[in-house]
């Protein structure tokens, strides 16, 4: 029982231990020599109090200041409490710098390198405006419609009421997308503290040559002490308001390059990767099944609004239909991460081996300045028979097999004879049919056309896709041509069955509209009938023959 005891205890506490867990995290792992940073602790043991233990920071980095937020959220029904400690740090040294392995009880964070470049000497001669703008690009050129990064820093050594702005960046020749929310964090130039503000833009050029990013106007009202340097924010506002301008930079443009392939689009990117995903795995598919496969493209420097549609994989024996792509933005470090994912559903419809081709995509590498293909393999499905799809074939009767000791004559006899008997039976059946009115009234069974008809409208102005389909069938079976027959010779038709169809096998089912459906069955024209085949009438012949 003891036993029993301890490995349900031992058991909790593994789970607890997994549960649990204690992260470390930065804003940004590069920064200038006199820049300080947020390092954000966060921990979801509610069992565990107290704070993390920073000793292991003081001899790399001096602890500016540290702040406690606690929060609780629910999700999937479940309460998950969290605590977080926002720690800002400024590091002693410069190159590369390893934030420590912190503990929160039994709980340890995993290090973090940083890289902490040199400060600009140039900058530090003479004394420098209380507030200042400074604008930099990543890089010197680039190519048409590829991504560079501008990094604007508005600094002030003095404190600024909440009234400051800052003029968008517009360019006529350029599109311009910002990189996440606005950066603040401390830098010690001259031996004075100043505060930094930091926004990163997204720039792609839309024409080669040379190309200037103009300059940004700050507007802000510093805030003055009074005579008993006392700081009131609340109180009047005696300072001026202040406008500053960032510099003007250069940006050269190239074209794209002549080796690049004419017919394929142009995608200037860092890097570019294609994954793909079934549903279900299709490896025991079956003819009429539906697998929805999915791929994504991301690309590194290039935005989601400037990826192409994938290219469109034909197969024999494979119906598509494809759904809505979707895009997405990502922001990082090195700028903006663009993704497309294209779903479509894939019905087999034969079985055996049918081959999807291999998906190859055409981008240029502007890390390594070079032509790259990236792909995906081919792939073989092996679709097998689905008996709910099979048709019934009807079974011939048994042929009697005459015993092989009897003579070779009779066998010819017989069949002779019946066939004697079967032509007098025939031939009283006709003249008996003869004596008889031309049409014996019939005794109609199952739902009448019209009910039917009744039946197929209700559906369609319900806009239901699997009512509307089987009482579409039901309607068809009771007409003197097949449902493929009058798409064939009527175009509208054909056109609203094709999006019945892809309604059926894709996730945008819910917004079909059955109305162009009924629209297209009530204007089908009547069946053409030749001249010389005429109905035959109801009434028995005046004159039989």
């Amino acid at each position: 029982m003891s036993r029993l005891l301890c490995a349900l205890l031992l058991s909790l506490m593994t789970l607890q231990a997994v549960a649990a867990s204690f992260t470390a995290t930065v804003d940004r792992t590069r920064l200038s020599d006199g820049e300080s940073i947020d390092l954000i602790l966060q921990s979801d043991d509610v069992t565990v109090f107290g704070k993390p233990d920073l000793a292991p920071l003081q001899p790399l980095f001096d602890v500016l200041s540290t702040r406690q937020e606690n929060r609780l959220a629910t999700f999937d029904g479940k309460t998950q409490a969290t605590t977080r400690w926002i720690v800002t740090l400024q590091p002693r040294q410069t190159g590369f710098v390893v934030v420590p392995p912190l503990t929160l009880g039994d709980a340890s964070s995993e290090p973090i390198t940083l890289q902490v470049l040199p400060a600009d000497t140039s900058a530090n001669n003479g004394k420098l405006a209380p507030i200042f703008l400074d604008a930099s690009l990543d890089q010197d050129s680039v190519y048409v419609q590829a991504q560079a990064i501008l990094t604007l820093r508005i600094y002030h050594s003095v404190s600024l009421y909440d009234d400051s702005s800052l003029t968008p960046l517009q360019m006529p020749d350029a599109r311009i997308e910002q990189l996440g929310e606005p950066r603040t964090y401390e830098k010690q130039i001259n031996g004075v503290r100043h505060g930094v503000i930091e926004l990163r833009y997204a720039i792609y050029p839309q024409k080669s040559g040379e190309l200037t990013i103009p300059s940004q106007l700050f507007s802000a009202t510093p805030a003055q002490r009074s005579n008993n340097d006392v700081y009131n924010p609340f109180g009047p506002r005696p300072g001026r308001s202040v406008q500053v301008k960032s510099p003007e930079v250069p940006l050269t443009v190239k074209a794209k390059p002549a080796d690049y392939p004419a017919d394929a689009p142009w995608l200037p990117a860092r890097s570019l990767s294609l994954a793909e995903s079934w549903s279900p795995e299709p490896d025991q598919a079956r003819v009429g099944d539906s697998l929805t496969r999915s791929i994504l493209m991301r690309a590194e420097g290039l935005s989601s609004a400037q990826l192409p549609p994938l290219p469109t994989s034909q197969a024999i024996g494979l119906r598509r239909y494809p759904d809505q792509p979707k895009l997405a933005n990502e922001s990082s470090e090195r700028g903006l991460i663009g993704s497309r994912e294209e779903r479509e559903a894939l019905v087999p419809s034969r079985s055996g081996t049918i081959d999807l081709p291999e998906l190859k995509v055409v981008w240029w590498n502007t890390r390594e300045d070079r032509l790259e293909h990236t792909s995906l393999p081919a792939r073989t499905l092996q679709v097998a028979n689905n008996p709910a799809l099979d048709v019934e074939t009807p079974v011939a009767p048994a042929v009697p097999v005459a015993s092989g000791d009897s003579a070779l004559l009779w066998p010819w006899q017989l069949a002779c004879a019946l066939l004697g008997i079967t032509t007098l039976l025939g031939f009283g059946l006709w003249w008996r049919a003869r004596r008889q009115p031309a049409i014996l009234p019939t005794v109609q069974t199952g739902p009448s056309p019209r009910t039917l008809l009744d039946d197929l409208k209700r559906a369609c102005q319900a806009n239901d896709t699997q009512a509307t389909r089987q009482a579409l069938d039901a309607w068809a079976r009771q007409q003197p041509e097949t449902l493929a027959e009058m798409a064939a010779r009527f175009a509208p038709l054909s056109e609203t069955l094709d999006g019945l169809n892809g309604a059926l096998y894709s996730e945008s089912g819910q917004n079909w509209q059955g109305e162009e459906l009924w629209k297209a069955i009530r204007t089908l024209p009547p069946l053409e009938t030749p001249l010389n085949q005429q109905e035959p009438s109801p009434l028995p012949p005046l004159y039989p023959r």
